[in-house]
């Protein structure tokens, strides 16, 4: 039986990501934003003082992904680390002033991205279509 990329979920699942990541790419990078440093302020901007453990698991990637992230995201004046007060091994990151400050123009791009990814789509077919990729992920999770 050949392989039909048309019809491989993981193949069309790495497609979308790769076009919607450099759509998002294209409109956050004014913001001096990164894809990557996007999502870390997505967790970031709902629940402030997070640990690099928790960013791991929230998002779904590699320790040393997450940590080189994390060091640009601080090279960049977007995060603070600080001492953990219960666990002298962890630190836990703040946002900055300059993190908070492009918070709006930020989701805002993503919001223009995903409507440009789901225009072809009927508000019924989008919820259905996000229900649809969530389910795959917990799927995938456990």
């Amino acid at each position: 039986m050949t392989f039909k990329k048309d019809k491989s979920a993981g193949f069309l699942a790495n497609h979308m990501a790769r076009l919607f990541a450099s759509g998002l790419q294209e409109r956050i990078s004014e913001l001096g934003l990164a894809p990557a440093q996007f999502m870390a302020l997505l967790e970031l901007w709902d629940e402030d003082g997070l640990t690099q453990k928790d960013l791991v698991q929230r998002l779904d990637v590699e320790q040393a992904t997450m940590a080189n992230t994390l060091s640009r995201m601080q090279r960049d004046g977007l995060i603070v680390r600080r001492a953990h007060s219960e666990d002298r091994r962890a630190q836990r990151i703040f946002l900055t002033d300059k993190a908070r400050a492009v918070r709006d123009d930020a989701t805002q791009a993503a919001r223009q991205q995903n409507e440009r990814a789901l225009q072809a789509f009927s508000e019924a077919e989008r919820g259905q279509f996000l229900a649809f990729m969530q389910r795959a992920i917990r799927s995938m999770r456990g």
